[in-house]
């Protein structure tokens, strides 16, 4: 099977400006010089973490999605990354998975951030995607799903790659990258974050961090505060090899990842 070449875009955001932020990425997609399979976006990118919905949620026919569409038929590449979206008179922070040829999968973020009100504007999603992209098995998440190890769980080795779009801040930074680690080594999983930098318009401080981690734990990648495209191959053998060498996926607790599991009380 081959390898998966991955682009992350690490950016600042124009906070509520969806034209503004679509010409960044256009500028910034613009200096991409290797071929890549995937480019992943942060969370929002094209408003910044906004609970603003009424005013900017976007139909799946919005200039959003459809830059999406034109850029990912454009550069020939599969391009993802979340939105606002409005549907069926409800809000959604749901990321888009974008084909070349246009067609379109979706995840809708599972938990939304109570700490900021998330909950109270958004509709939370409750189905898991797992999407193939030469013949990697990948599964997306959205930036507050990463404290959440069993929605991630990754069961009989349902998928090969995670990743995880974000707004996160700086001010809990120690969290994400201890966390991305850890969802790495416990599902032998290639894991991927993907965050945003700079002040948002609620002035929180991201200093990025985003980041590559092998399915040993092991950061291959990692960048601070500084905006810019990192593009990485992912090796299929080293994962294949981990996996067979050090085969503790076949220990896994299945009822725990399907829900909670019956406790025994003694006395």
């Amino acid at each position: 099977m081959p390898d998966l070449t991955v682009t992350l875009v690490q950016s600042d955001l124009f906070w509520e400006q969806i034209a503004a932020n679509l010409a960044v990425f256009d500028a910034r997609l613009a200096q991409l010089n290797r071929p890549t399979d995937l480019i992943v976006l942060p969370e929002m990118f094209s408003t910044g973490f906004s609970m603003q919905a009424a005013r900017l949620a976007e139909p799946m026919d919005g200039s959003a999605v459809r830059w999406l569409r034109a850029t990912a038929a454009r550069r020939h590449v599969t391009i993802t990354g979340s939105l606002m979206i409005t549907e069926h008179d409800r809000y959604f922070n749901r990321l888009i998975w974008t084909h070349p040829n246009g067609d379109t999968s979706v995840y809708d973020k599972k938990h939304l951030f109570r700490y900021a009100g998330e909950e109270k504007v958004y509709t939370p999603g409750n189905r898991r995607l797992t999407v193939t992209l030469n013949g990697w098995r990948i599964r997306p998440f959205i930036c507050y799903d990463l404290r959440f190890p069993i929605w991630t769980r990754n069961l009989n080795q349902a998928y090969d790659m995670a990743f995880f779009v974000a707004n996160w801040p700086a001010r809990r930074s120690a969290h994400w990258r201890a966390l991305l680690r850890a969802r790495a080594i416990e599902n032998q999983a290639y894991v991927i974050g993907v965050n945003r930098v700079g002040l948002d318009g609620q002035e929180a401080y991201h200093d990025g961090y985003s980041s590559v981690i092998a399915p040993d734990g092991e950061v291959l990648f990692e960048e601070k505060n500084v905006e810019g495209l990192h593009t990485i191959t992912l090796r299929r053998d080293l994962l294949d090899d981990y996996r067979r060498l050090f085969p503790a996926w076949m220990d896994a607790d299945v009822d725990l990842a399907n829900g909670p599991a019956a406790e025994r009380i003694t006395h």
